[in-house]
């Protein structure tokens, strides 16, 4: 059984203009000797103002209640408002609330896609930083993460002087031998920034096992991608219990060195139900015992029980 999913942010009125999301998820059964089957298949689409503020939105099939977000914000409170406005997307563990649950990380990040086409876009950040309301903002960023631990190299622009932020080439997602892997993207033709995920679950030995990729990259003006984060996750749980066995992740692309180093707490999630993946990671990884982009993909896990029923259904 494979869940992806992928946002595309765009900009359709300019670098000044509001942001448009384009969310898409999909899940997709292989049987041993049948050809693939999709189980589901959610999507939404989202105007949103540079404050993180979502002005519209539209989702489907079938589901007028997500207009009701217009209004809210990006932010740690929007999960809380997901519960209340659609609680049957979070209980069924749907494609729809995984890409509703990745809003505020990927409105938080997406400006970084200008990074990668506007040469002088650090020393514009450097030079904002003499704003005394600015340098305050990012003195708040202290403790989000370990990867924002004061003293850490994320607060010395100096150290990245002209160079763009994690300019590390994203070869395409999608594999030509196997054009049934991932969901269709957006075409990304100018600055662009993309939250793309896999989630393989299967059973074998007597144990489920969980397969799970995460990154987040950019258009570039030369027709590539360049990635930001990424990570890729092993996990094993028992299926009775559902409690994980085992679980690793592997740090591929990260913009600063401290990021890696959250990978040593993982071991402190054995044990976990999977159903409880989501406030367990939240309780465990809180600041700088984890990497907010790491915590992001731990907590999609939660979902493998779903999709061990999809699975299931199709067998």
């Amino acid at each position: 059984m494979r869940r992806t999913s992928s946002i595309d942010v765009s900009w359709p009125d300019g670098r000044k203009g509001a942001m448009r999301f384009d969310a898409r998820a999909r899940d997709l059964v292989t049987p041993r000797s049948a050809p693939a089957v999709v189980a589901a298949e959610d999507w939404y689409v989202a105007r949103v103002q540079a404050d993180r503020t979502i002005a519209a939105i539209e989702a489907g099939p079938d589901r007028p209640n997500v207009g009701r977000l217009a209004g809210e914000r990006g932010g740690g409170k929007l999960r809380a408002v997901l519960t209340e406005v659609v609680p049957e997307e979070r209980d069924g563990a749907t494609p729809l609330y995984l890409i509703l649950d990745d809003f505020s990380g990927v409105s938080l990040i997406a400006g970084w896609a200008w990074s990668q086409w506007d040469p002088g876009w650090l020393a514009q950040m450097r030079a904002r930083m003499e704003d005394p309301a600015m340098a305050q903002a990012f003195k708040k960023r202290e403790n989000v993460c370990i990867g924002h631990a004061p003293g850490a190299s994320a607060f010395d622009l100096d150290k990245r002087a002209g160079e763009p932020i994690a300019a590390t080439p994203a070869p395409d997602l999608r594999h030509p031998q196997d054009p049934e892997g991932w969901h269709r993207f957006t075409r990304q033709e100018h600055a662009g920034m993309r939250r793309a995920r896999r989630v393989d679950v299967w059973r074998d030995g007597g144990l489920i096992h969980i397969d799970s990729a995460f990154q987040d990259s950019g258009s570039a003006a030369d027709g590539g991608r360049t990635a930001l984060h990424e990570y890729s996750l092993a996990a094993t749980a028992d299926p009775t219990s559902l409690e994980v066995l085992s679980i690793e992740a592997t740090p591929r692309v990260l913009p600063f060195v401290e990021c890696p180093s959250a990978t040593l707490n993982l071991p402190r999630l054995i044990g976990t139900p999977l159903p409880q993946m989501r406030e367990k990671v939240l309780a465990e990884l809180p600041g700088v015992a984890g990497c907010t982009h790491l915590n992001d993909a731990l907590r999609a896990l939660a979902e493998a029980p779903a999709l061990l029923r999809r699975l299931d259904a199709q067998a």
